[in-house]
């Protein structure tokens, strides 16, 4: 039988549509045994029925890109400060950046992210992501979402109107945590870049990875300032480590612990768009599907920036078997 309590509070969020759930509340939820996080993914599941009525988006991305960024972000084999194995090249050409976009959508998706590496693009670059997302705008019905690092206003409002309506963004980590992770810029800096984008009009995409070392404490700390932020859908990565970098040695999380993650986000954000990203393959292992029933309505297929992803027609199974269907996200509830 579920757990009474968590059960009330899952009501409560699916009758007020969208609820309140308060910080001490979500640190409550927090499972202490496999059976409170069995109880817990449950409820995650109930509430994203509710709200999301079975509905699914596939998101693919190009690393369009790739290595030789000036930050130390101490999980990304794209930093200059590390010595990890990883292709080093500069943004890929209009015809690529369209080409993957059309590729991605003949494949299954329906969103489409344009990522770089490197602290942000400058004015030559920014015109080549515009010039690719007119083509795409023109030629699919891919969603387009660009991930170029800081942003200035000036750029903001050309991604915008060159048809990019999502701009994605991670806080990557807790605030509290933040200094553990990554030293090369403030993380006021990540905020006021989603701002910018916010500003320019666009939807934002802003979440990070779990499994750097952070408490659950911090987990509930980096989903409550990303309510705060008020984004659009929050991108849950699961830590990869990776040859060369920072954080190679530390331990995967077990698969139920990041299910419980991901149900604790839902809880906390019954409304927005949630999707799992990099790190599912090695850290949910034959758990992947329970993403879904742990909470989260997106999913990214395909290949990821420096690592590999499972077959696209895999994860298509495992998304029908599951009984989900591919429609618009529904957008944002009224939240207490």
């Amino acid at each position: 039988m579920l757990n009474e309590a968590l059960m009330t509070i899952a009501r409560r969020i699916m009758a007020e549509e969208g609820g309140c759930l308060h910080r001490e509340e979500a640190m409550a939820l927090v499972p202490g045994t496999p059976a409170e996080a069995l109880d817990l993914i449950s409820c995650a599941n109930k509430i994203r029925d509710h709200f999301m009525h079975r509905h699914i988006f596939k998101c693919g991305i190009i690393n369009a890109k790739s290595g030789r960024c000036a930050e130390d972000c101490a999980f990304c084999a794209q930093s200059a400060h590390h010595q990890s194995p990883v292709a080093v090249y500069g943004l890929r050409s209009c015809e690529e950046l369209v080409q993957s976009g059309l590729a991605l959508a003949e494949a299954g998706a329906n969103h489409y992210g344009i990522v770089t590496s490197g602290t942000a693009l400058n004015d030559d670059e920014i015109d080549v992501v515009c010039q690719a997302a007119r083509i795409l705008k023109d030629q699919s019905g891919l969603k387009l979402c660009a991930s170029l690092g800081m942003l200035t206003g000036s750029s903001a409002h050309k991604l915008k109107e060159a048809g990019i309506s999502r701009y994605h963004h991670n806080i990557e980590t807790a605030p509290s945590h933040f200094t553990h992770i990554c030293s090369t810029h403030a993380f006021e800096d990540d905020l006021d870049t989603l701002q910018v984008a916010r500003s320019a009009g666009m939807e934002i995409c802003s979440g990070g990875i779990l499994g750097m070392g952070e408490s659950w404490e911090q987990r509930v700390e980096m989903a409550f300032l990303l309510k705060d932020l008020d984004v659009d859908t929050i991108p849950i990565n699961f830590l990869n480590p990776i040859e060369g970098t920072r954080l190679a040695q530390r331990p995967l999380l077990e698969p139920l612990e990041a299910l419980a993650c991901i149900a604790l986000f839902r809880f906390i954000h019954p409304c927005r768009d949630v999707t799992i990203c990099g790190g599912r393959e090695k850290t949910l292992r034959d758990f992947q599907s329970w993403v879904f029933f742990a909470g989260a309505n997106g999913l990214m297929i395909g290949n990821y920036l420096t690592t590999a992803g499972r077959s696209i027609d895999t994860d298509l199974e495992m998304i029908g078997h599951f009984g989900l269907r591919e429609s618009p996200s529904p957008g944002p509830c009224v939240a207490g």
